[in-house]
């Protein structure tokens, strides 16, 4: 059981993982283990998540999610698989506590009436300033 909070938590089934060779640094290592995990998690398919976090998660989630509603998590920060595993584990939970927050709801606001008065105070002055550049017209 993986705790995300208090009213959230995934059954370790949930979780696909895959092992594959990292790319990068690291010797013979690299080319004879399997150090990089690939995670995988049915956000749309999983019955731990309540609707709202769910839809809130595919748009964070962006490009690491399939046409199918799968979250695709790669780690190979590490050099052993147990570490990029927790790595993987916990790049999930944070993006899920991150889906679990609700946005805040924006309050319009009104300007102030003296905000307003200074407003167009401003582009008074302003307009004066630029017919002042203006040639000046003879009276003919």
């Amino acid at each position: 059981m993986i705790w995300i909070s208090s009213d959230i938590s995934l059954e370790e089934s949930e979780i696909k993982m895959d092992f594959m060779r990292a790319s990068g640094p690291g010797g013979q290592n690299v080319n004879k283990v399997s150090t990089a995990v690939q995670l995988r998690f049915d956000v749309q398919g999983s019955p731990s998540l309540p609707d709202d976090v769910r839809e809130r998660l595919v748009s964070l989630a962006g490009r690491r999610i399939t046409d199918e509603g799968i979250l695709i998590i790669r780690a190979e920060r590490f050099r052993s698989q147990a570490q990029n595993r927790e790595d993987a584990i916990d790049r999930l939970v944070e993006l899920i506590k991150e889906a679990s927050k609700e946005p805040k709801v924006r309050k319009k606001t009104k300007r102030s009436a003296a905000s307003k008065k200074r407003i167009l105070e401003n582009k008074r002055h302003r307009s004066r300033i630029k017919k002042m550049r203006k040639p000046v017209q003879s009276e003919e």
